[in-house]
């Protein structure tokens, strides 16, 4: 079948992404148990493949030519509000979705002997949020975004709160209230983008009203409430480390490859199109805090002892560089910032992961802990050198396509804010190599390392698999360009029309 003729089918391929990982979540729950380890294991692995096997047919079928939504489903839901189960993607929500079904495969893998209490409940928790989080992406109306958007706090929390560490139960809350506070404010915008639209909650409908500039700044202002939270931006990423720390490792991976891109996302598909002169005229404050968070946040993290926080703080740096690249307006910030959504998504899911495996040989976190690991577990520091220079943004890697590509366009809008944004590569170098010189050189730090084994295969197999696409992409990332470039345009376009 054709590209063009697969994007125009009604075959529900988006409907199948979102509820093929929740059933396969809700047959685990039903027909697992701790007694059949194995059973639990084996279905929540099929039903993870099969999850992201159905997003597949998005790409091969997609037509990168158009900016028009593709794949679109169309319902009726609520008749009462207008409110439709609205589906479909464009070139910027196309990635997220194989994202998402991508990085839910590698979780179950991750957790496949790690995890041996309430295994059943472990995998589902992890399908359910990932169909949750596909939703998102593909929601075309705005009482269903906001349905799928607060429903994956649910399975994160219980993630943290029962199979996180010590202080899980204080970080599950703090995720929760934090995230959940912020979103009020966004419903109200959504309640009143439903009046203004004569009763609509369709989202492309929202895009094209004609909006006063000061609704446009309160509107702008109470989405920012839900999305900078989720980012998370500086000064509300408090939560973030906190719940890295605490959350097991499926947990830490996919909050930072995939739930931390919902809220950027929402930029992109909300605050950017429905207030663009307020976007335009907040642009300032927008890439101060993205600064901030890309310097000041960077040497923050270069203080830490604790190797999950450091690289929890290392993606609120690397999350404000995808808020500078919004609002500098340029193709090159804004194509950047969605190739740093992905990256992000493949190196720090990675750095996560390497970060498991140490734990799971010692059980502690802590850099001190470790020194020359290098002699004991050479393959694995293999990845972890490859993982933490793709955190630094090394040429050849995912993390320097993106980065670059933002600095490129801060410079184009502004050359002091590029240099500014520029200085955050220092920094990531500091923090990575600086981790990874205590950690894996040097003399054998004690007795434990000594005793320390190398990668299993099906641990060796899961970095190998991370590994391909932090290189794929950094050395050509003109597949995942070309998709969303002619999307990217039509924001570009739509936003530097006034509505005033």
């Amino acid at each position: 079948m054709m590209a063009s003729d697969m994007a125009s089918s009604t075959f529900p391929w988006l409907t199948l992404a979102i509820f093929v990982p929740i059933v396969a979540g809700l047959l685990v729950l039903l027909l697992g148990s701790d007694d059949r380890p194995g059973f639990t294991r084996r279905i929540s692995l099929v039903g993870a493949v099969a999850g992201f096997l159905v997003t597949l047919p998005l790409y091969t079928g997609f037509n990168p030519d158009t900016a028009d939504m593709q794949f679109v489903e169309k319902a009726s839901w609520i008749d009462t509000f207008a409110v439709n189960y609205h589906l479909g993607i464009d070139g910027i929500s196309l990635w997220f979705v194989l994202l998402t079904a991508f990085i839910t495969v590698i979780v179950v893998l991750a957790g496949w002997e790690v995890i041996t209490s309430r295994i059943s409940q472990y995998m589902a928790a992890f399908l359910i949020l990932s169909g949750l989080m596909v939703g998102v992406f593909a929601a075309l109306d705005g009482m269903l975004f906001y349905v799928f958007f607060e429903a994956t706090l649910i399975p994160m929390y219980l993630i943290i709160g029962v199979w996180g560490g010590p202080n899980r139960v204080y970080a599950a809350f703090k995720f929760f209230l934090y995230t959940l506070l912020g979103s009020l404010l966004t419903l109200v915008a959504f309640i009143y983008l439903w009046h203004a639209a004569d009763g609509s909650f369709d989202i492309l409908t929202w895009h094209a009203l004609k909006l006063d500039y000061t609704p446009q700044v309160l509107i702008f202002l109470a989405l920012l409430a839900a999305f900078a939270v989720k980012v998370p931006m500086w000064p509300v990423h408090t939560w973030l480390p906190d719940a890295h720390v605490e959350a097991p490792t499926g947990g830490s991976v996919v909050l930072a490859a995939i739930m931390l891109k919902l809220g950027a996302y929402g930029f992109l598909r909300f605050s950017l199109p429905i207030t663009p002169d307020a976007s335009q005229g907040l642009a300032g404050l927008m890439i101060a805090l993205s600064l901030i968070a890309v310097i000041y946040i960077g040497l923050v993290a270069i203080v830490q002892d604790d190797m999950k926080k450091l690289v929890a703080y290392s993606s609120v740096a690397h999350m404000g560089f995808v808020t500078l690249g919004f609002f500098v307006f340029n193709t090159a910030g804004l194509e950047g910032a969605i190739v740093q959504m992905i990256s992000h998504g493949f190196v720090s899911g990675a750095m996560f992961l390497c970060i498991g495996v140490l734990y799971d040989r010692l059980h502690t976190r802590r850099i001190d802990a470790y020194g020359g690991v290098i002699n004991v577990m050479p393959r694995f520091v293999t990845y972890f050198v490859l993982f933490s220079m793709a955190n630094a943004g090394l040429p050849a890697t995912s993390g320097f396509v993106g980065e670059f590509t933002v600095i490129m366009g801060a410079v184009e809008y502004n050359y002091w804010i590029g240099l500014l944004a520029a200085t955050s590569l220092i920094l990531g170098a500091s923090y990575s190599l600086w981790m990874l010189k205590r950690v894996a050189f040097g003399d054998i730090g004690n007795d434990q390392v000594r005793g320390m084994s190398d990668l299993s295969p099906r641990e060796f197999f899961i970095l190998g698999v991370m590994a391909i696409a932090v290189l794929y992409m950094g050395i050509h990332p003109k597949p995942f360009t070309d998709v969303m470039h002619v999307s990217v345009q039509a924001l570009l376009q739509h936003v530097s029309i006034s509505k005033l």
